[in-house]
């Protein structure tokens, strides 16, 4: 099939074009490089199977793609990750998240419509839910939003349920929780913990906690999240929302621990205040993902981790 990947590029992305190219399919990436590397795809350079377009998805995804198909016939499946994914980033810059973010969907859906995409995957997010008291968190879990990431997302989602009811476009959404893995960037200040932790033990540098450490996160490795993910671009499915996580939890100060002591160095743990927008508590319950999908997250922490530093 002809699949295109949004933000193909980024960390998720570039595995995900990984194993749609060794599925044997032509794959599309669309991303404008802002955070997204072309490092990160070096491995498929020469392989006609891959075409890279510099692309702003907020802007529309139509001219981009008209040179391609018209080459090697229709889009059949979108894998939509281009996104900005900085909670932080968000609350900070609200206008332009929910412009990036929220506009880049519905132009993705838009094209959907127009050309009879077979299947949209949407990468969404555990931040639809806010702080939540019981744990686990399922998909029917009221959503409130505490950050303007975690709005655009839910706006997503039901972006995608109304073209989906209303226009006939297949789509599935996946709230992500805490993806991790190699080729995330620890240079940015926006990446995920485990990346900015892991890079900064093996330099025997101190770990910087926001807060006292007793969040807590369901960190799921991005090769079962890829799992889920093809999973979803199959026939069938719409208008399905599955949470894709492991269904355990650890506390950020846990996990400082275990990353220093993966390393076999002696760098310290300090703290500085919480950060607005910051959820306290998070674990998602998996059924969904299981019963729907038929995926079920098998990398352990400790296995995920020494992957992710080696």
């Amino acid at each position: 099939m002809l699949a295109v990947v949004t933000g193909g590029a980024g960390f998720i992305g570039s595995h995900t074009v990984d194993r749609l190219i060794a599925g044997g399919h032509h794959v599309v990436v669309l991303d404008d490089f802002r955070t997204g590397k072309r490092a990160n795809l070096a491995q498929h350079a020469g392989n006609d199977r891959l075409t890279i377009v510099a692309c702003d998805v907020a802007h529309g995804i139509f001219a981009a793609l008209a040179p391609v198909t018209a080459k090697h016939g229709p889009v059949e499946r979108i894998v939509h990750l281009a996104a900005q994914v900085s909670v932080v980033h968000s609350v900070d810059n609200p206008l332009t998240d929910m412009q990036v973010n929220y506009g880049g969907t519905l132009h993705v859906l838009e094209y959907a419509r127009a050309h009879g995409v077979k299947k949209v995957v949407f990468a969404s997010s555990a931040a639809v839910y806010g702080d939540v008291v019981e744990m686990p968190v399922d998909e029917d879990t009221p959503r409130r939003p505490v950050s303007p990431y975690g709005i655009d997302k839910l706006a997503s989602e039901l972006a995608l349920d109304y073209y989906a009811a209303v226009h006939g476009v297949p789509a599935t959404w996946l709230r992500f929780f805490n993806v991790y893995g190699p080729r995330q960037d620890p240079g940015s200040p926006y990446s995920g913990v485990i990346s900015i932790f892991a890079d900064r033990a093996r330099a025997g540098r101190p770990l910087l906690i926001f807060g006292d450490g007793g969040q807590t996160r369901d960190f799921v490795y991005v090769g079962d999240v890829v799992r889920a993910i093809v999973a979803a671009l199959g026939d069938g499915n719409s208008r399905v929302v599955a949470n894709v996580g492991t269904g355990g939890e650890i506390t950020v100060l846990q996990l400082a621990r275990t990353i220093v002591e993966l390393c076999g160095n002696k760098s310290t743990i300090d703290h500085a205040p919480m950060r607005a927008g910051e959820i306290l508590k998070s674990r998602a319950r998996v059924d969904r993902l299981r019963d729907a999908l038929g995926i079920v997250a098998e990398t352990s922490l400790v296995d995920g981790l020494r992957e992710t530093l080696r």
